[in-house]
């Protein structure tokens, strides 16, 4: 024992932080065994009587086993003297920058495509008059791109619409 001791003072580990480490995990594993063996008798009988699939129950399982790893994980590197605080500022940071750009990037794939589709059944031609419903956005079509079609009002202002509208307002087509 001496010897494992004077091992882990040679590589500069505190024993009882390795004491603590192992015994965080194996309380963690024990405690996610626990909620999975609880989650599993509690939602069994719902998967007959509320029409739940076992699919789900699954998922919901797999979550809250990633859930308590997370946490067993933010609690081992608080024992080691790791900044949480720091960690969560990042994680944080990242999911924002991801959720950005997929907003950003959905948005210009759903006018692109919705391009293509205007481009391929025609609803309305360049010249035509378009109105959008029910917000009275009326204009002679003057152009469309990848993006909006331009529509020039009577009074010569121009209106962008981005193309992706015109599949989730109603519009109306009278001819030029």
């Amino acid at each position: 024992m001496d010897q494992i001791v004077a091992l882990l003072e040679s590589l500069h580990v505190d024993p009882l932080a390795l004491l603590a480490t192992v015994g965080l995990i194996i309380a963690a594993a024990i405690v996610v065994a626990l909620v999975n063996r609880f989650l599993t008798r509690l939602l069994t009988p719902a998967v007959a009587r509320v029409g739940l699939r076992t699919v789900g129950i699954a998922s919901l399982a797999r979550a809250v086993t990633i859930t308590l790893w997370t946490l067993a994980v933010l609690l081992l590197l608080d024992l080691w003297g790791v900044s949480v605080g720091g960690l969560w500022t990042v994680m944080v940071s990242v999911a924002t920058i991801i959720g950005v750009g997929f907003l950003a990037t959905w948005a210009m794939v759903s006018n692109i495509t919705a391009s293509v589709f205007l481009a391929i059944w025609h609803p309305f031609h360049i010249g035509d008059t378009v109105e959008l419903l029910p917000e009275n956005l009326k204009g002679r079509a003057v152009e469309r791109n990848l993006m909006f079609t331009v529509l020039r009002e009577d009074s010569g202002s121009v209106l962008q619409i981005p193309n992706n509208l015109f599949f989730q307002k109603m519009f109306r087509v009278t001819g030029g």
